[in-house]
């Protein structure tokens, strides 16, 4: 019950984050998805339940304040979590590389899919412009917003690991 709460708080503060702070440390219109981060990185750390389950939060979260239809963004940020979720036998704390290239990856599947249901759906083809302008700037931002909050959510999911440890051994 404890993880559920943090694991709702840490949404909730990425939430918060990206609608009132980094709006306005948008670098030519671009701001990185912190979404995108918490999803994968639940994913690939606790599984695909836990990643799909986050995608959900987020996706709903996503489809109420920005979306135009319910169920968009729910079922990317779904996918999106259950995706990252098959990588978590190869997740090793230590190891930075892995993160960086599912969050990276994800980020890119995230803009693809926006950029072909939202723009060539509608017959703008200029995809190239989209990706240049759009897609890339904010995989690069989200990378580097990457290296301080996957910290912060590892950080997180050891102390409650250990504590979740702790309290399985008193009842062994």
């Amino acid at each position: 019950m404890k993880r559920k709460l943090i694991t709702l708080a840490i949404i909730i503060l990425c939430f918060l984050l990206q609608s009132t702070i980094f709006p306005s440390l948008a670098f030519a219109c671009v701001q990185p998805n912190l979404f995108i981060i918490v999803t994968a990185s639940f994913g690939f750390m606790r599984g695909r339940k836990e990643g799909m389950a986050v995608g959900v939060i987020c996706g709903l979260l996503t489809d109420v304040f920005w979306g135009n239809t319910i169920g968009f963004y729910i079922l990317l940020y779904t996918v999106i979590g259950y995706l990252n979720g098959t990588f978590e036998r190869l997740f090793y704390d230590e190891d930075i590389k892995l993160p960086l290239v599912l969050i990276s990856g994800s980020e890119l599947i995230y803009g693809g899919i926006i950029c072909f249901c939202g723009y060539i759906l509608k017959g703008d083809f200029s995809f190239g412009t989209y990706l240049i302008h759009i897609i890339l700037p904010e995989l690069v931002y989200t990378i580097l917003a990457t290296l301080i909050v996957y910290q912060i959510i590892l950080h997180i999911n050891k102390k409650l690991e250990a504590e979740e440890q702790r309290s399985a051994s008193r009842f062994v």
